[in-house]
């Protein structure tokens, strides 16, 4: 056995010394012993691992958490202790040693999760893995396929791929800061999506670390569980390191526009037609739909307001014919219209046009809710709602003295052609569109989150009616303990789990399961919501 030499050993006692846990002091010793044992160079311990009394503990956790109603001094469990690993074999030893000494792991890869279950556990001790340093993107042009590490930003992935070629980009989400480890393994729908597919739909091969610290690639770990990463989330069966990922061709130009639209300008039957239009139009224009409250024109006072903002695969002198002939009734105009490049338009819908493209490679930056507190939900629809219903829906949103915000993202096209069970992602044929239920306010406090909380609860179930049933089904990208949670422990029966498990799932929650099960028998990653054992 490895002997830890003394200036290894005087940084455990340090350490040691200033921890105070609900744990005993033996535990933690035993565990930073065998991380030591484990680490391929002992001396690059002290670089990696934080402890909540390191001078850089407090500001390595919350780089990356993304929303301010998880940030302190909210009342939330914190990790033990962070890892932030260097190459592959750190994270091996992570979870060699958290297995053996009983504690838990979280893994983050940009810190986005609606629950922050990638930074926080309410199930006992638990260690965070930080992949922070996880960020390399390597392009293959010829080939037109990259490996982009898990630690990795979409923002970032997206600025290497351009800076490569002009007429290559991927089909995933709009928010750059997101990290692919977990944007990528819950789905990844975006702008290209109804052309494209959604992320997990163009992922050729995965590097994973399983349960026994092996790093297995697609051919190793099978057919199974690389069906199950693929929308099915990660931390249920691993720790994914790298995707291999296909890119997409991209024309040299693109058409954005937004075009707003209030209930006095009609938005009611051009809502009720862009049902009937988006999924159905053709797959290189999405049409998503922002609904919320704004000021009137008429007479100052609140009034709902359409938001369409698009993205055309084309230019505009093709997108305004076939807008008039599918879509006449917003009233598209030359005016309305920016041609651009494809990474100009990442920059157009973060909200920042015009910025230099390095923007894209800050982690911070671009974080669409900083500053304020957040919480999202979501929702499927598979029939139109009517015009009534709409009325209905509008009256509601103006009651609310909470600014309750709807984000609808069509579906068809090229998402729809793949079946309900070629992914852990179900939400196929049949689906008109997503609902994104967010709520944002900026008054800290206790009663502020409960007021907030409240509200964005009562309108989901207000818009019960409305949306899928039996089940009601969910995004997995955007989590919601909600749903329903887990035990602690690894209790939880397949029937319980099934009260969240279907509606993320639907018909594909049994197959994860029995590939949980054959994968990580014993239960060890686990999460609120992870995928159980039989």
């Amino acid at each position: 056995m490895k002997t830890p030499n003394a200036s290894l050993l005087s940084l455990i006692i340090s350490l040691l010394s200033l921890i105070s846990w609900a744990t005993s002091a033996h535990t933690h010793e035993d565990f930073l012993q065998c991380l030591s044992l484990h680490f391929p160079n002992s001396n690059s311990i002290s670089k990696v691992i934080y402890t909540p009394y390191n001078s850089s503990y407090q500001s390595i956790l919350e780089l990356e958490i993304r929303l301010e109603r998880f940030l302190p001094p909210a009342p939330i469990p914190r990790p033990l202790i962070i890892i932030t690993p260097l190459v592959e074999s750190h994270i091996q030893a992570a979870i060699y040693c958290s297995k053996k000494h009983g504690m838990q792991i979280r893994v983050r890869s940009g810190g986005h999760d609606y629950e922050g279950l990638s930074y926080i556990s309410y199930q006992g001790p638990f260690v965070m893995v930080d992949l922070v340093n996880f960020q390399s993107i390597n392009i293959d042009v010829e080939n037109r396929t990259a490996w982009v590490q898990a630690g990795a930003t979409i923002g970032q992935l997206y600025y290497t791929i351009a800076q490569k070629s002009p007429t290559l980009g991927f089909s995933a989400g709009v928010c750059p800061t997101v990290g692919v480890g977990g944007h990528f393994s819950g789905g990844g729908y975006g702008m290209m999506s109804r052309n494209y597919g959604i992320a997990v739909d163009n992922i050729i091969d995965a590097r994973l670390i399983d349960v026994n610290g092996r790093i297995l690639d697609r051919k190793s770990m099978g057919e199974d569980l690389f069906w199950a990463i693929r929308g099915g989330g990660g931390a249920s069966f691993g720790v994914i390191i790298a995707w291999h990922i296909k890119l997409v061709q991209v024309p040299k130009n693109v058409t954005v526009f937004t075009v707003n639209r209030t209930l006095e300008q009609n938005a009611t039957k051009i809502v009720h037609k862009w049902q009937y239009v988006s999924e159905k139009i053709d797959e290189k224009l999405l049409l998503r739909l922002f609904l919320g409250k704004a000021n009137s024109s008429q007479d100052g006072k609140e009034t709902v307001q359409a938001s369409f903002v698009t993205l055309y695969l084309g230019g505009v002198d093709t997108l305004l014919p076939l807008m008039q002939q599918s879509f006449p009734e917003l009233g598209l105009v030359r005016s309305d219209c920016i041609e651009m490049s494809w990474i100009d338009s990442i920059l157009y819908f973060s909200g920042v046009s015009g910025s230099p493209l390095d923007i894209l490679l800050n982690r911070t930056s671009l974080v669409t809710y900083s500053g304020s507190y957040f919480k999202g939900k979501s929702d499927f629809v598979t029939e139109p709602i009517s015009e009534t219903g709409l009325e209905s829906i509008w009256r509601t949103v103006l009651e609310y003295p909470e600014d309750i915000e709807m984000e609808l993202s069509p579906y068809g096209g090229r998402i729809n052609e793949i079946s309900e069970s070629g992914t852990p992602f179900p939400h196929r044929a049949g689906t008109l569109y997503m609902i994104h239920y967010g709520v944002t306010w900026t008054e800290a406090g206790k009663s502020a989150l409960n007021r907030n909380m409240r509200a964005i609860r009562r309108f989901y179930s207000f818009m019960t009616p409305y949306v899928t049933k039996n089940p009601r089904s969910a995004y997995l990208n955007y989590r919601d303990l909600d749903l329903g949670v887990n035990n602690k422990g690894n209790t939880t029966s397949y029937e319980q789990a099934s009260i969240w498990g279907l509606k993320y799932y639907g018909i594909n929650f049994k197959r994860l399961v029995h590939v949980k099960t054959k994968v990580d028998p014993g239960d060890f990653f686990r999460n609120e919501q992870s995928i159980p054992t039989l």
